[in-house]
């Protein structure tokens, strides 16, 4: 049976939620004794905890989720250690010179999870406000090699330049799938099965999604 790894942060009542995002509300709906049945109500943005970005977050004209071929959230995938052992330093920029000793793994159409070490930082207060931020220059970068996927540990590509950064990367004739606020990634081997499907929301931005990496058996 192959490995299989949870990359996925975990929902929880009133969990941490992006600035200015809905609030996470889990809430019993139905319960066993009364009504025969549990049923739960979740209340929560589609930005919450692990989740994939589509085009139409920030393009207007962008492809919306329900829209982005099912093959561009499962296949083989890359792990970018750009921390190793340890985490970057808050509010490190991510530059091309960072990037670039890994070059060979940015190929078009691959799937690329880039490991900072900031998941560590989940539930503290500086985990959506001193993160590591690609530049804008990191961005150009990596559009230009057009790749399939590009997965993080951090809840947002960038905070120096997160409008810019985003549009970058989720342009038109680069249409990266963005995958954000991955955990666990100290798991995973260099080379292994990513898999993470959005629910299919019509016509939206982007959607929470239960990440994993799947190791094949030897």
């Amino acid at each position: 049976m192959p490995k299989i790894i949870d990359l996925s942060l975990p929902l929880t009542d009133g969990g941490p939620s992006y600035p200015k995002d809905p609030p996470l509300r889990i809430e019993v709906y139905r319960r066993l004794p009364d009504d025969g049945c549990n049923v739960t109500q979740i209340t929560m943005g589609t930005h919450q905890g692990t989740h994939c970005d589509a085009p139409f977050h920030f393009l207007e004209e962008g492809r919306p989720v329900d829209q982005v071929p099912l093959e561009r959230f499962y296949g083989p995938a890359t792990l970018v250690d750009l921390a190793p052992g340890g985490e970057l330093p808050p509010k490190t920029p991510i530059t091309p010179d960072m990037l670039q000793p890994f070059a060979k793994y940015f190929r078009e159409g691959s799937r690329v999870i880039c490991r900072t070490g900031w998941y560590r930082r989940f539930g503290q207060p500086e985990y959506f406000i001193d993160l590591p931020s690609l530049t804008v220059e990191a961005a150009q970068w990596i559009a230009a090699r057009r790749i399939s996927l590009l997965g993080i540990d951090m809840p947002t590509p960038s905070k120096i330049a997160g409008h810019e950064v985003h549009r970058i990367l989720l342009a038109p004739g680069a249409e990266i799938v963005l995958v954000e606020a991955l955990t666990n990634l100290d798991a995973l081997p260099q080379e292994f099965i990513f898999a993470g499907f959005p629910l299919k929301l019509v016509g939206r931005d982007g959607s929470p999604i239960r990440a994993v990496a799947i190791i094949p058996d030897e």
